[in-house]
């Protein structure tokens, strides 16, 4: 069906892998795991994958060229608070380069955007919390089907509440810059008017 000559929003969605820095407490337990089952030295090329990965989408975001006056700025896991500049301020303290780019946005003029339901990111960090804890211990989980199929649920709200932040809060004009993991699905929830496009980051080549 044709749009008419209704004005269309533009919403750049930016796919990233999270970093332990980004995951607080749980990022420890996933670092423990993980080299429990491989090894110290895989744990070190994890994280240089992830780094490279992270160069990657700094100079995928840098070659955008946006107008960061008119840019506002949605982030995967950032709670709609009123405090999410110090959220992003500790975490890029401590190491995170994703909420070192949102800094570095903020600075050039971007907005930042509290993009997520605080509930709906409590009920997933706590259900992350007992599958880590299963797998760490050998755990056998009989509930593991109804567990998958909870958090499949859990991740349809986010995406339906950060669909929603994003269409109350994008106006004509303006450009959205939405870093989100690659397990989300907006586009069912967005209204007709909001067009996405995926900042295929992974396809660059080595300068």
């Amino acid at each position: 069906m044709s749009r008419g000559h209704k004005e269309t929003r533009r919403l750049i969605w930016v796919p990233i892998i999270h970093s332990p820095s980004d995951l607080g407490s749980v990022g420890g337990a996933f670092r423990q795991l993980y080299v429990r089952r491989t090894s110290h030295e895989e744990w070190d090329r994890h994280i240089r994958t992830v780094d490279d990965a992270w160069e990657r989408i700094r100079r995928a975001v840098e070659q955008l060229h946006l107008d960061h006056g008119v840019v506002r700025v949605y982030q995967d896991g950032l709670p709609q608070c009123g405090h999410e500049m110090d959220i992003v301020r500790e975490l890029a303290a401590g190491g995170s380069q994703n909420h070192q780019i949102l800094l570095d946005l903020a600075a050039r003029g971007a907005t930042i955007v509290g993009t997520e339901s605080p509930a709906l990111l409590l009920e997933e960090y706590e259900s992350a919390q007992r599958s880590l804890t299963r797998l760490a211990t050998d755990e056998v989980d009989g509930d593991a089907p109804e567990q998958q199929m909870r958090d499949k649920l859990v991740l349809e709200k986010r995406d339906r509440f950060i669909a929603g932040r994003v269409n109350e809060t994008l106006k004509v004009g303006e450009v959205g810059l939405i870093f989100l993991g690659l397990l989300h699905a907006l586009e069912p929830f967005l209204p007709p008017d909001i067009e996405m496009t995926r900042e295929a980051w992974w396809a660059a080549t080595e300068a």
